[in-house]
This record gives structure tokens, sequence and C-alpha cells, in this order.
């Protein structure tokens, strides 16, 4: 029988509590009650194959060393996976809450991962920032909008497209019980593939994987 221990513990002004708990096998992120992220203790990746985190990276066709852009951080567990697939020439992520941004440094491995560019704001205003410096990625994972409406998360995902690479792809993660399928209807004239990945059955997760820009997008 496993138990459990909080090793942090700090409330959000943005997210609420900001909890990392452990059992002698993974850590995970909670905020707010939901898991944001899981990072297993001996570093073995393949047990989360059945994740969404997973998914997301082994659904992206993707060259052997892409730049990535995270948008929305969690703990870092998509970023982990992707780099046991690839071997990444960047890595850049955007995370708003610091609190957060603290917690997957110090709890998640990732001050252990080297030259990762953290950009903290809002995930909009930095995206529009990027964009202004021309910065392009061949994969964008954005995970910062999963529950949230589509007149709330469209505008991001809008400011999102011009930062992808001539043939890279960006994946979204959205709730099952939500809008993918008219988010991915909207997402459709800027790209030459669009698909929606159900991670599985029992899972709350749907995942749109958006290949290759289309021609003038």
């Amino acid at each position: 029988m496993k138990t459990s221990r909080t090793v942090f513990d700090q409330r959000s002004t943005l997210s609420g509590r900001v909890r990392v708990i452990e059992d002698g096998v993974e850590r995970r992120l909670m905020v707010a009650g939901d898991t944001l992220s899981v990072y297993p203790l001996n570093g073995t990746w393949s047990r989360l194959t059945r994740e969404y985190w997973w998914h997301a990276v082994a659904a992206a066709p993707l060259p052997a060393r892409p730049s990535a852009l995270f948008v929305g951080l969690g703990g870092g567990t998509s970023l982990h996976v992707l780099r046991a697939h690839r071997s990444p020439r960047s890595l850049t992520v955007i995370e708003r809450d610091s609190v957060i941004l603290r917690a997957a440094r110090d709890w998640f491995g990732l001050d252990g991962v080297p030259g990762v560019e953290y950009l903290t704001g809002e995930a909009e205003v930095v995206a529009r920032w990027l964009k202004a410096a021309r910065r392009r990625f061949d994969f964008v994972f954005e995970d910062a909008t999963y529950a949230e409406p589509l007149d709330r998360s469209l505008p991001l995902l809008r400011t999102l497209v011009p930062l992808i690479s001539r043939r890279g792809v960006l994946v979204i993660n959205r709730h099952r019980r939500g809008d993918a399928h008219r988010l991915a209807a909207t997402l459709r004239p800027h790209f030459a593939a669009v698909r929606l990945r159900r991670v599985r059955r029992e899972a709350e997760n749907v995942l749109i994987v958006c290949a290759k820009l289309a021609a003038g997008a």
C-alpha cells in the first residue's frame, strides 16, 4: 500500500493551491485539486505511455532535432517525454504562474535540463512577443486552456499559428466534453492536416494535432 506525502504546498494568487505529492514511485503536481503533471522517481518515462503527455509527443510527426515551445508548463512532463523521444535543439516554455514554475524546477527535474528558455507571463502576450521576434518552432504544445470555452482559448491559439515552422506541428490538449471538434474546424484553414485523437476511452483528454501550415497561412 503506497503512502504519499506532500513535499511542496503553496497558494498561488493565479492558480489557487499548488502542491507536490510523492508516494515513493512518482511525484504529482496538484493545482486546485487537479493533476497537472507526473514525474517518475526512477526516471522511467515509459510508464506514462497511456497518458496524454506521452501521446502529445508520439502523435506529432517531428524532425529528429525539433525546436519546441510548451504553452502551459505544469511540471514539465511533456518536455521530459519529448527529450526521451528526440534530441530537441531548443526548448522554450511559457508559464504564467511563478509558483507552478518554481515547483516544476525544484521538484520535477527541470533544473537538470540545460538550456531551457523560461518565459513568464500571460501566454497570449508572450506569444505576440515571440511573433514580433520572428521566432518559429517545429513543435508547439498548448496545454494552458484545456477546459476554457472556445471564445477564451481561440485568441491564444490564433496567436500561436504564426509561431509554427512551415513543416511544424501544433498539438492542443482539450477536455473531451468541450469543443474540440469546433476548435479543430476553426483551425483547419491554417493547416494541411488537422485530426483529433482521443487518448483513451476512460480519459478526459482529446488531442488536436495540426500539421504543416497551409499555403498562405
